[in-house]
């Protein structure tokens, strides 16, 4: 294994892996606070978005919405693209594949339609905007 010098300006300490030694490393409550963070996106239902059958399923979705945004009407492309259960797979899993659960979303409008559909959603106060 390779040696080397902690990375963190000043540090003299030597460290066999990574960038940082534990003194100068991340603590635990960041690791743990950016693991929440990642896991909006990096949860369960991960390989169902990486799978073939998803693919088509969205193929469809897209040519039965003419790549329009069911909210707002506005055309779209590529990552602004959304598709949106709308019954969610953790409340049945078995409507996951079934074209006519998901909505096509512009990435805008699929935070709004999230938010609509929570069943405690945060209060958001009108003098903050």
């Amino acid at each position: 294994m390779t040696r080397k010098l902690c990375e963190f300006p000043g540090c003299q300490n030597i460290i066999e892996h990574g960038r940082y030694c534990d003194e100068h490393g991340f603590s635990d409550t960041f690791k743990q606070t950016r693991k929440k963070r990642r896991s909006i996106y990096h949860h369960e239902n991960k390989p169902v978005y990486h799978s073939q059958e998803w693919a088509d399923v969205c193929q469809e979705v897209d040519l039965r919405e003419r790549n329009q945004c069911q909210r707002c009407h506005q055309i779209v492309f590529g990552r602004h693209k959304h598709h949106h259960h709308i019954v969610p797979i953790k409340k049945d899993r078995t409507l996951e594949f079934e074209p006519n659960n998901i909505m096509l979303l512009c990435d805008k409008c699929h935070p709004i339609v999230e938010h609509e559909q929570e069943e405690n959603p945060k209060k958001v106060f009108p003098n903050y905007f």
